[in-house]
């Protein structure tokens, strides 16, 4: 799959999050829970997915994402421990507290994606022009022998 084709796809996979959580609001309460457990299920499912393919070395895939990659998903379950916990409590002010810190991880979760699709751009059209480096290279060699 060309790089341009894993964008097209991240853009695509960042639109239904959006239209989900824009439907969300009007949804009825099991429905919405049953959606943030099959939400939940995905994220799981993708992050075993990249640590696969971390470290099967696909991508030749250096110690900095893999430390990145640990310390997100450590970040994860501390978070979702830390949420499940507030969940039990059932008093007004705890509900609400747990609304505002699970808006506050949302955020954060998409401002961190918002840097990674950054730094994805910018990986892939560096990776573009090292190809085109690489194929000149060649080029230029097969020329001259």
């Amino acid at each position: 799959m060309a790089l341009s084709d894993d964008l097209t796809r991240l853009a695509a996979r960042a639109k239904e999050a959006e239209t989900r959580t824009a439907a969300a609001r009007d949804e009825a309460r099991a429905d919405l829970e049953r959606d943030v457990s099959s939400a939940r299920a995905s994220a799981q499912e993708q992050a075993e997915k990249l640590r696969q393919k971390a470290e099967e070395g696909e991508a030749r895939v250096s110690d900095w994402w893999t430390d990145v990659q640990r310390s997100w998903n450590e970040h994860v379950a501390r978070v979702r421990e830390d949420v499940e916990g507030k969940k039990a409590k059932l008093d007004v002010h705890a509900a609400q507290q747990r609304a505002e810190d699970a808006e506050g991880y949302a955020s954060l979760g998409i401002d961190f994606a918002y840097s990674a699709v950054v730094e994805a751009e910018y990986a892939a059209l560096d990776a573009v022009l090292a190809r085109k480096e690489a194929d000149q290279m060649s080029a230029e060699a097969g020329s001259t022998a």
